[in-house]
């Protein structure tokens, strides 16, 4: 990735002539060429109704990291979805909106999106360049409408350049604000973990994690289906129902009964820097989070087969689990300056 560093001569500022800076690209279109693995399966999302571009991709970046998409000014998509957690809210069991309201679910990881068959834990989103929309809008999280933000963006002189770049004019409507933030969103790559390089042939896994992918193979993947680590279905797991939510899950999409209490499968990349888990939060480690599996106590009409049925597993099998998913974590992802705040 090229960057560049310019140095400006110390000059004397007059409040009365002051002009709005250029915005100076860092992020060249190859820097966005991304080659996933081959043996990944094909996208749902591809770009072919919104060109990527660097300028396109640096709006979405810009805009990701803008706290006036909401009402006042305090909260950006960034606020819940942070880089080095994998773009899920750290030690926050749900999120945190505006004026330090909740909400009554936990922010996912964001990443590899392009794969994604539909959005949110209940699926109330199927479209990437559409799932914004829900927490700009939501009371509890931005709080704001999209009149508004494009009446703020349009009056910013660095998002008159911005739009200009990516688009040929600085007109801002809300299909470019979400067609950007898809760009950006959309190459929200993460395949560097050791997973990945043992898969290339790169590295070895240790014994321990060896055993630990044998048992997730036998015991998890139907679910967290490899290479993803998803299988975007939605399953109830057997959690006990939290009270002070009564979040009924996919129901509250589809008014299934079937559907009561189930939740989308989250990928597992990254898993080790996500915490807290479940779509409510309530699981501060890996270990509580795995003892549900295999001792789930909330069971209902709706609970999945596998979880009926028993997974059993000792410590040391948990353990071994364990040493396998934090192979998952992608420190380059974790720590790209592509994906970093641009201010």
């Amino acid at each position: 990735m090229k960057i560049i560093f310019i140095l400006f001569p110390l000059l004397t500022i007059v409040a009365s002539c002051s002009v709005d800076p250029e915005i100076k690209p860092i992020i060249t279109n190859d820097d966005i060429k991304e080659v996933v693995p081959d043996y990944w399966p094909a996208p749902q999302y591809n770009f072919s109704n919104n060109s990527l571009t660097a300028d396109g991709f640096n709006l979405g970046r810009h805009l990701f990291y803008e706290p006036m998409l909401s009402a006042n000014n305090t909260i950006a998509c960034s606020s819940c979805h942070q880089q080095f957690a994998a773009f899920s809210h750290s030690g926050h069991d749900v999120s945190h909106g505006i004026n330090g309201l909740l909400g009554i679910r936990n922010a996912p990881t964001l990443q590899n999106l392009n794969w994604n068959t539909s959005f949110l834990w209940d699926g109330g989103v199927n479209n990437i360049e559409v799932m914004p929309l829900f927490p700009i809008t939501s009371h509890v999280e931005m709080d704001n409408t999209m009149t508004d933000i494009v009446t703020k963006l349009s009056t910013s002189g660095k998002y008159k350049q911005l739009f200009t770049k990516a688009f040929g004019d600085d007109n801002v409507n809300t299909q470019r604000v979400f067609k950007a933030l898809a760009q950006f969103m959309g190459t929200l790559y993460s395949y560097n973990s050791k997973y990945d390089k043992v898969k290339a042939g790169k590295e070895f896994f240790t014994s321990q994690e060896q055993t630990g992918y044998i048992i997730f193979s036998q015991k998890c993947s139907s679910c967290h289906a490899e290479p993803l680590f998803t299988n975007y279905q939605y399953k109830n797991i057997g959690l006990t129902i939290n009270a002070a939510y009564n979040d009924s899950g996919r129901a509250h999409v589809t008014s299934d009964p079937l559907d009561r209490y189930k939740f989308k499968t989250p990928s597992l990349r990254n898993v080790e820097k996500s915490a807290p888990y479940m779509h409510d939060g309530r699981y501060l480690n890996l270990t509580q989070c795995l003892n549900n599996h295999f001792t789930a106590l909330g069971y209902s009409a709706t609970t999945d087969p596998q979880i009926l049925a028993g997974i059993n597993l000792g410590t040391q099998d948990i353990d071994n689990l364990i040493a396998f998913l934090k192979t998952l974590t992608d420190t380059k992802y974790l720590t790209d300056v592509r994906y970093s705040n641009p201010n």
